[in-house]
């Protein structure tokens, strides 16, 4: 099931398969999503009407009312509630950490700083199609609530007009009550420039199949997006001290997610590598979702043997998974090295999903490689820092002549002259 990567050429033809993975949408989708999205910002509500009856097969108001949300919710599994009330608070202080301040510093007159302040409206998708993920709620939520945005808008399609029940717990859990019955590429075009119904928002967060990227994409510019996601990773750097159930387990974690899913094993032991094989085989066939976690592992799922777990880390470094595990004898000693990863998970008692859920770190990842110049979702994505100056006439004297001079410099008249005419001035 596992194809064996024992040399650099192999390898690099692998990684190869794993870029292209993340490439993005063809020439038919991207021509789809732009006539949505033009008519959408045409024709606002009308277009959202329409293309909702056509996808999800329903003509129920746009709108969920607070009382709606509030029955739904009651549908939900208690455990279920409970569990997200756990992760909600876990998350809460996970992100509490992130808030900034607004500085200030005087220098000779003159005042400089930053103001910290938060976007005044953020959109959030949350998927209910084929499958619906209510931790998507607390994790593009609680970071702009962290942040003090006010207006917060959440988009969820209800496909043939049926509401998921613990979404909307988790939509009721947080205190959201702007909520609409719309999905896809026209929901984010909606998000982006506002119709009848819907106000258009500064920022849009939340995952969703290849049009909502694409869309996501096509209207970034005219408001923020968080990042386009590609496809969930992971990839894992261990060695001979490590449990193979443990890595097995982890692997076919994200291969169940989709066929486009990558599970990727690096390490510099053999005996561990057939172990993991026949984990993988054993586990594989109990998982409901076998058939999906197959065909992912036979497209993007690796083992790479390297000569030592530095090369691991170097790998690891150059592929920039979403996802990175290090079982290793002593895993905490490898964080330095490690530069490229959207989340890091130490030690065998620290799987992936606890971050997927519960652990209060961000489930929103770079993916593709992108985790090379990208973060993971927080609260410094929801607000905006703008730069304050404030000169007295002393300070402004101080650089005056500096600043005549590079504005001369650049052909720029009109701004040396803004500085000319304050030196003529005796005021």
């Amino acid at each position: 099931m596992l194809r064996i990567l024992k040399d650099k050429k192999e390898t690099a033809k692998f990684l190869q398969v794993l870029r292209k993975r993340a490439a993005g949408a063809d020439e038919k989708i991207e021509s789809a999503v732009k006539k949505i999205v033009s008519d959408v910002s045409k024709t606002g509500d009308k277009a959202l009407k329409k293309y909702t009856s056509q996808f999800d097969r329903h003509k129920l108001p746009l709108k969920i009312s607070k009382s709606e949300i509030a029955a739904s919710a009651k549908y939900a599994d208690k455990n279920i509630v409970a569990a997200l009330e756990i992760s909600a608070c876990r998350v809460w202080d996970f992100h509490a950490k992130q808030r900034e301040s607004s500085w200030l510093f005087k220098k000779d007159g003159a005042a400089l700083g930053q103001l910290i302040r938060p976007v005044e409206r953020a959109g959030v998708y949350v998927p209910g199609g084929k499958a619906s993920y209510p931790s998507s709620v607390l994790m593009n939520v609680i970071p702009a609530q962290v942040a003090g945005v006010k207006e917060i808008s959440v988009c969820v399609p209800t496909p043939d007009g049926i509401v998921n029940p613990v979404v909307m717990a988790a939509i009721k859990l947080l205190g959201i009550t702007e909520v609409y019955r719309v999905g896809g590429a026209q929901a984010v075009a909606a998000l982006a420039y506002g119709t009848e119904t819907i106000k258009r928002v500064d920022k849009i967060t939340g995952p969703g199949n290849i049009y909502v990227a694409t869309a996501k994409k096509m209207v970034f510019g005219q408001v923020d997006i968080d990042m386009i996601a590609g496809p969930s990773e992971i990839l894992i750097i261990a060695d001979k001290t490590a449990d193979p159930s443990f890595i097995a387990a982890d692997m076919l974690s994200q291969a169940e997610h989709d066929e486009m899913a990558s599970s990727v094993l690096v390490t510099d032991s053999s005996e561990l590598i057939k172990s993991v094989q026949k984990e993988v085989d054993t586990q594989l066939s109990k998982l409901v979702r076998k058939d999906t976690a197959k065909k992912s592992l036979k497209k993007y799922g690796a083992v790479i043997k390297t000569k030592s777990i530095k090369e691991a880390v170097d790998l690891a470094n150059e592929i920039a998974p979403e996802h990175l595990e290090v079982m290793t004898e002593d895993p905490e000693r490898l964080v330095d090295s490690i530069k490229n990863a959207g989340a890091i998970f130490l030690g065998k008692w620290t799987p992936e999903p606890l971050g997927d859920y519960s652990a209060g770190s961000n489930h929103v990842l770079p993916t593709g490689g992108t985790a090379r110049f990208s973060s993971p979702l927080g609260v410094y994505d929801f607000v905006k820092r703008t730069s304050l100056l404030n000169f007295t006439q002393k300070a402004f004297n101080s650089i005056a002549d500096t600043v005549e001079t590079l504005a001369d410099s650049e052909g720029l008249q009109a701004h040396a002259e803004t500085v000319r005419v304050r030196k003529r001035s005796r005021r």
